[in-house]
C-alpha cells in the first residue's frame, strides 16, 4: 500500500493504537537490533506520536557498532529499552546443534527467540500491538529452501534433541498452541509496508537526524549473522543472500539490475574479516579447526529432513483457516495487516 491510502491507513492505525493503549505505560512494542529497518521503525513510531517500548535480544553476538546505534538512537528518541540477555550456555548448544544439523537455517534460533520474546513482553505490559521492521521492499524474494522454520518450535526442538546436549530451560520459545493463542490477542504489523519505505532514504534520515552509523551489509549488525550470510551460506551451500536482498531492491525501484550485478561481482565481505569471523566463531563455540571443518564439509540437509509442524494435521488446518481469512479480508477491500508470527511459518 502506497500513496494517500497508505497515509490514511497509518494515521488511522496510530490513532487506534494510541486509543487502545491509553491506560498503559506503553501502547506498542518494537524490536531493535541496531540495523536500519528496526531503527527506522523506532524513528517513525515516535513521529506518529506513539509510546513504544523497545525490546532487544542480546544473543551474545552483537557488534559494538550495533550496541552504540541502539543506545544512541533510543536516547535521542526518548524511548525506553528492555534488553533480554539470553543464557549463553543454552544458546551456544542450540546454535551448534543447527550447525551440526547441516541445514541452511543456522539463524532460526535467534529469529524464533526474538518473536517469542516480543510476544512475551507485549503480554506482560498489556500491549496489543507489535510493530516490526519486516518489509516487502527489501525482503520479498527469499527462496524457501534457503531458510525455513523460524517459528516452528517442533523443528527447532527436533534438531536440538538430535544434536544438542543441554536442556533448554530459559530459551524464549512458543509452540503451535501458544502461537495460536497469541494470534487473537497480539497484532503484528509490518508498518514499513505502509510508509512508502525507501531503504536509501531511511539510511540518510537516520544518519543525518540521529547520528546512526551503517554497519556494512544487511543484518551485518550481528557478527554471527555476518559470518552466517557472508561465509557459511556461500561456502557450504552456495547460497548468496545478497541475491535475495538485491532482487527485492530492484523490484522496489531502488537500484537497477546492472547495479546489483556489479555488487555480486564483489566478495560478500572482505576476506581478512571473514578469516577473523571464522576464528572468532570457533573460539566462541569452543570448536577446534578440525571440528569446524567437519561442519563445513558435512553433506547439506534440508528443513524437510527433520520433524516439523508442517507435517502436523492441526497446523495444516490452522494454515488453511488463516489463509482463507486473509483472502476474505482482501476481497472486502480491507487493508491486510500481516501477522508476522503465522505468516512467517506458513
Amino acid at each position: 500500500m502506497t500513496g494517500e491510502n497508505a497515509v490514511r491507513h497509518v494515521q488511522h492505525l496510530a490513532q487506534q493504537i494510541r486509543q487502545e493503549g491509553r491506560k498503559y505505560e506503553y501502547d506498542c512494542i518494537i524490536g531493535v537490533s541496531g540495523g536500519v529497518d528496526s531503527t527506522y521503525v523506532a524513528y517513525r513510531v515516535k513521529t506518529l506520536g506513539l509510546r513504544p517500548l523497545a525490546v532487544h535480544l542480546d544473543n551474545g553476538w552483537n557488534s559494538e557498532l550495533a550496541v552504540r546505534n541502539i543506545q544512541h538512537v533510543l536516547d535521542k528518541l526518548h524511548i525506553d529499552l528492555y534488553t533480554h540477555v539470553i543464557d549463553w550456555d543454552e544458546f551456544r548448544d542450540l546454535q551448534l546443534a543447527f550447525l551440526k544439523a547441516s541445514t541452511p537455517d543456522a539463524e532460526v534460533p535467534t529469529d524464533h527467540a526474538i518473536a517469542a520474546l516480543l510476544s512475551r513482553i507485549a503480554r506482560r505490559h498489556g500491549v496489543r500491538y507489535v510493530l516490526s521492521g519486516v518489509n516487502v521492499r527489501t525482503e520479498s524474494h527469499l527462496p524457501r529452501a534457503w531458510s525455513t522454520g523460524h517459528l516452528d518450535w517442533k523443528y527447532i526442538r527436533g534438531v536440538h534433541r538430535r544434536f544438542g546436549t543441554k536442556k533448554l530451560s530459559t530459551f524464549p520459545r512458543q509452540n503451535l498452541y501458544q502461537m495460536a493463542w497469541n494470534y487473537g490477542r497480539i497484532k503484528w504489523i509490518d508498518i514499513l509496508n505502509y510508509l512508502d519505505y525507501s531503504k536509501r532514504d531511511a539510511m540518510n534520515t537516520l544518519t543525518q537526524e540521529l547520528g546512526w552509523k551503517y554497519y556494512g551489509g544487511k543484518h551485518y549488525e550481528s557478527i554471527y549473522t555476518r559470518f552466517y550470510q557472508g561465509y557459511y551460506l556461500p561456502e557450504k551451500f552456495g547460497f548468496d543472500k545478497r541475491k535475495s536482498h538485491l532482487s527485492s531492491l530492484i523490484c522496489a525501484g531502488e537500484i537497477t539490475r546492472e547495479q546489483a550485478m556489479r555488487e555480486l561481482e564483489t566478495t560478500t565481505y572482505p576476506s581478512d574479516l571473514q578469516r577473523q569471523d571464522c576464528e572468532y566463531v570457533m573460539k566462541k563455540f569452543g570448536l577446534s579447526p578440525a571440528e569446524f571443518e567437519a561442519i563445513m564439509t558435512a553433506p547439506p540437509k534440508r528443513f524437510d529432513d527433520y520433524p516439523s509442524y508442517s507435517k502436523d494435521p492441526t497446523f495444516r488446518l490452522m494454515r488453511y483457516v488463516y489463509r482463507r481469512l486473509r483472502t476474505l479480508r482482501s476481497a472486502r477491500g480491507a487493508p491486510t495487516i500481516v501477522q508476522t508470527e503465522l505468516a512467517a511459518s506458513m
